[in-house]
């Protein structure tokens, strides 16, 4: 049996191919099923998110697991074998080390791929495909993955918009959990944005949309509240931080709207977010002394910023992954002889007993106990040692080999 990883990524297939291999994590315990059923592997686990679905699998070959991935999700080879990579051995084990470091991510160095792994570790132990090595190989890829995290730059810095906007709030405000938001739009960035400042706990979260059904959709799933996109004018004042992303093609956030803001707060400070293309802010907004504003293009230099640092730390990640690839594959290869380990003790131990059982029955007899020890001893020592020594004298052709071997293995010393 040799290790495995076979799949597609974001890198070699399009949406539309990922979409039809993919498996949601309610099938995910049948398709594992089914997978090991007949066969086809020795071990195997699955991890399928919106950027890969891959198999790692302890087989004979990879080929058929490539015939039951595409009869499953009942595709033509020739539909899928394009955008498939496979990766046995050594490059499967550095694979698997880098998807879990965040190396081989979309975004690089991003945390989630790291508890999606872990969860399709757990279903696959659920289901009872996951072995000695496959389980070895993924706990050791979780402790790569924390010692890059932790010795390396490689998810010390912002690579999103929507983190990057948190970051700077933090800036401006001591505690996001004291302010009140408002996010105004309902679109993906305004869903990422909510979903980063709501793990901050601020004390109010406001949908402002111009359908409010979608709105209250969205402030659902964050203890918010929705209200429609023409009320803002008559409570903006009492938000800290605003964050705009609609289609609007003019500003819906005016000079004189947040004029009026600043007095009632009574200069206190407005941190606002404007993501939208083009702006929903006004550019004078900008220039208030208690307004600090910022635009798509301000939160790309810090993403930018921060995916230098990360690229810089791939280096040093790439060191910390080839290091630990060695060490498990010195592990892998301990247990290639593990069988022949416990043979040899079973032989052992089989020619042990005889020895004592004879031995045993010569004193009960009444046989010197001195001469019954000594017979032992030069029987067990020549049963351990005519299988090595028949070898040694029937090997044809040059017998250095063997009798280096036969060296190592008894720690033998030439006088």
């Amino acid at each position: 049996m040799a290790l495995f990883t076979l799949g597609i990524n974001h890198r070699t297939a399009p949406l539309s191919v990922r979409e039809q291999l993919a498996f949601h994590a309610e099938e995910l315990r049948r398709a594992l099923a089914d997978l090991a059923s007949g066969g086809r592997v020795h071990e195997a686990a699955i991890l399928s998110t919106c950027n890969r679905t891959e198999l790692y699998v302890e087989a004979e070959s990879p080929q058929a697991v490539i015939a039951w991935l595409g009869d499953y999700r009942r595709l033509p080879d020739l539909d899928i074998e394009p955008y498939l990579y496979t990766h046995p051995d050594r490059d499967a084990v550095r694979h698997v080390f880098r998807v879990a470091s965040g190396l081989d991510s979309m975004v690089l160095g991003e945390p989630q791929i790291l508890g999606q792994m872990k969860e399709a570790v757990r279903i696959a132990k659920e289901v009872g495909t996951l072995g000695t090595t496959l389980n070895k190989l993924f706990q050791n890829s979780f402790a790569v993955a924390k010692d890059v995290r932790s010795t390396t730059a490689i998810g010390s810095n912002i690579v999103s918009m929507a983190a990057a906007a948190v970051r700077l709030a933090e800036r401006i405000f001591e505690r996001i959990a004291d302010q009140h938001v408002l996010f105004i739009g309902a679109g993906e960035m305004i869903e990422l944005c909510a979903t980063h400042f709501a793990a901050k706990k601020p004390r109010q979260i406001v949908i402002a949309n111009r359908t409010v059904d979608r709105g209250r959709e969205l402030a659902n799933r964050f203890d918010a509240t929705a209200i429609r996109l023409e009320e803002v004018g008559e409570c903006f004042a009492q938000f800290d931080i605003v964050v705009s992303c609609t289609a609007s093609q003019l500003p819906i956030i005016g000079l004189g709207l947040v004029e009026r803001a600043i007095k009632v707060r009574r200069h206190r400070p407005i941190f606002m977010v404007d993501l939208a293309v083009p702006r929903d802010v006004e550019v004078e907004v900008g220039e208030l002394d208690d307004v600090f504003l910022y635009t798509v293009d301000d939160l790309a230099q810090v993403v930018e910023s921060g995916l230098e640092s990360r690229k810089s730390a791939v280096v040093d990640a790439e060191a910390i992954i080839a290091t630990r690839v060695d060490a498990f594959l010195a592990w892998l290869q301990t247990r290639e002889t593990v069988p022949v380990i416990r043979s040899l003790r079973d032989s052992a131990e089989r020619a042990r007993r005889h020895e004592m059982e004879h031995a045993l029955k010569a004193l009960a007899k009444g046989d010197d106990p001195a001469s019954v020890l000594d017979q032992l001893s030069q029987r067990l020592t020549n049963k351990f040692l005519h299988a090595p020594t028949q070898a040694l004298h029937q090997a044809e052709g040059d017998r250095s080999e063997l009798q280096a071997l036969a060296t190592r293995l008894f720690n033998l010393h030439h006088d």
